[in-house]
């Protein structure tokens, strides 16, 4: 039968030829794991979170639960593998194998599986919080994880190519200064997971919660409180400085350099929608 493509999977893939490429060639990559990794794999999960990675349930041989996932190629997750592998399930999922050529992961499944998002705002800060300052440790010095500096040089690019359709580009080149600076001034440097939200986040039986989905890099470990917060926008909206002051307690970092951070993404982050007036009035309230 057709391999099943989500829905919000494929309309990513079709916005660039490596993409396209990619899912076309999606039926034979999983055909191959399935066969040498002996697996019955189920449907793949759909929703608004699935958009660079075909994700699925599996059965391994030996009747145990697993998930496969093959994630599109795609520059900020290029490290999963290694960032898992790093980690060790403390506390993401465990990598139980994994192929690099073919971006491929068997993950352990989270059971019963829920997002954090689903719990009140204040417990999804607690939990990102404590979750994240397990996540910070160092990499050590003979690693091949990217720097921080190298993600935003790569946003920087993207940004300056849709200069025409800045609405402020003060505020734009501001949080571009930001970008080039700040990760020169970190006083601590650990390996971040860049992309850790209450959606990335799941209830697990091994432990209450585990991380899902890291795009590693080494880096402020400041920086690492900015998805969590750009991810809640209508309450940053409401109370920004509150919100990061607050926020900034519970991971016990400077409450100044998460603000900075913010507001650098706020302001410079690489959009498809740059009429969206909500970013720029939060980095406006944090512009101080």
């Amino acid at each position: 039968m057709p391999l099943v493509i989500p829905a919000r999977l494929s309309a990513s893939c079709e916005l660039t030829p490596e993409g396209r490429g990619w899912l076309a060639r999606l039926p034979s990559i999983v055909d191959d794991l399935e066969s040498r990794w002996s697996l019955t794999i189920g449907d793949p999960f759909d929703g608004d979170d699935v958009s660079c990675a075909w994700v699925a349930p599996a059965t391994q041989p030996d009747g145990s639960a697993a998930v496969l996932k093959v994630a599109m190629p795609h520059f900020e997750a290029a490290h999963e593998i290694a960032g898992l592998r790093f980690w060790n399930g403390d506390p993401t999922v465990r990598l139980i194998d994994a192929d690099e050529k073919a971006e491929a992961m068997l993950l352990e499944q989270c059971v019963p599986g829920t997002h954090l998002r689903l719990r009140p705002l204040h417990e999804q800060d607690a939990i990102v919080a404590a979750l994240l300052r397990r996540l910070w440790r160092s990499p050590g010095t003979q690693h091949a994880f990217r720097p921080l500096s190298t993600l935003l040089a790569y946003w920087a690019e993207e940004t300056l190519a849709s200069e025409s359709e800045w609405a402020d580009p003060g505020l734009v080149r501001e949080g571009l200064s930001l970008f080039r600076d700040l990760p020169s001034t970190a006083t601590r440097t650990v390996l971040l997971a860049t992309d850790l939200h209450a959606g990335n986040v799941l209830q697990a039986e091994r432990e209450p919660w585990l991380v899902i989905d890291p795009k590693p890099f080494v880096g402020d470990p400041a920086y690492d409180a900015t998805q969590h917060l750009l991810n809640r926008i209508d309450t940053l909206w409401a109370d920004p400085l509150g919100t990061i002051e607050r926020f900034a307690e519970l991971l016990r970092l400077d409450a100044e350099r998460v603000r900075l951070w913010t507001f650098a993404r706020l302001a410079a982050d690489p959009r498809h929608d740059w009429r969206d007036p909500r970013p720029f009035e939060v980095a406006r309230a944090l512009d101080r």
